[in-house]
């Protein structure tokens, strides 16, 4: 059995999804389950292949964080693994907000 290490603590975020495949726009619209500072795990039963490019908006209490991301593991009827590769700086400071809330619970 195989241990998973994470590089930042993960904490548990529900929150709606969109996910853009860069290259094919397939464009799909699920579910965050965890969150932390380098990238969310997304609940979907057609995720999109580890290495694919993705596009991403993250609708949390009326608030859209916007990123770029890359797929790190797939779960076909799970949901895949993305971190996240460019956030502006904006973003970056909707992700602090977010997660502040998430440590303080």
């Amino acid at each position: 059995m195989r241990v998973e290490s994470h590089r930042a603590a993960r904490f548990p975020f529900s929150a709606n999804i969109e996910v853009i495949d860069v290259q094919s726009e397939r464009f799909l619209n699920a579910r965050t389950r965890d969150l932390s500072v380098f990238g969310c795990y997304v609940s979907t039963a057609t995720p999109f292949p580890a290495g694919k490019k993705v596009s991403l908006r993250i609708t949390h209490g009326g608030t859209i964080l916007a990123a770029l991301g890359k797929v790190v593991s797939s779960s076909p009827n799970s949901g895949m693994g993305v971190f996240f590769t460019k956030i502006e700086p904006s973003g970056q400071a909707i992700l602090e907000k977010w997660l502040s809330v998430l440590r303080s619970t």
